[in-house]
């Protein structure tokens, strides 16, 4: 899946939530986000919250044999705890678009979970929801 284009949020004047009116669980899988890629500084860091709202955090995986994306780590992390649905993910990022990989992974579990996209600092970038 190639790279999906971050929806702007609504200051911008189109459809998303700003980062003041994500739901609290929601805001707790940016806060999740956050804290995995600066533990070890990764490029980014991702969580996703499960049909049972359990979560789950990730970041980035380079190394020569295996590659995954926060997103992609986030939600094998779900899947191997028994997971079977998504309701929701994060991704913060530098990156202005959300890559197509991470977003494939979660829509095998979720067709309508919204992936929030942040900045490292938590400003909510936009949402994804297609």
């Amino acid at each position: 899946m190639p790279e999906s284009p971050v929806v702007p949020t609504a200051p911008d004047g189109l459809s998303g939530p700003s980062a003041a009116e994500l739901s609290a669980e929601d805001a707790k899988l940016v806060t999740l986000a956050r804290s995995a890629r600066a533990r070890v500084g990764a490029v980014e860091g991702a969580a996703v919250r499960d049909q049972d709202g359990r979560t789950y955090a990730g970041a980035t995986v380079a190394l020569p044999s295996l590659a995954l994306t926060a997103l992609q780590f986030a939600v094998a992390a779900a899947v191997a705890a028994g997971a079977t649905r998504l309701e929701a993910a994060a991704v913060v990022t530098e990156a202005s678009t959300l890559d197509g990989a991470g977003h494939a992974a979660v829509r095998d579990l979720a067709t309508d979970a919204p992936v929030h996209v942040a900045a490292p600092d938590g400003t909510l970038l936009g949402t994804v929801t297609t």
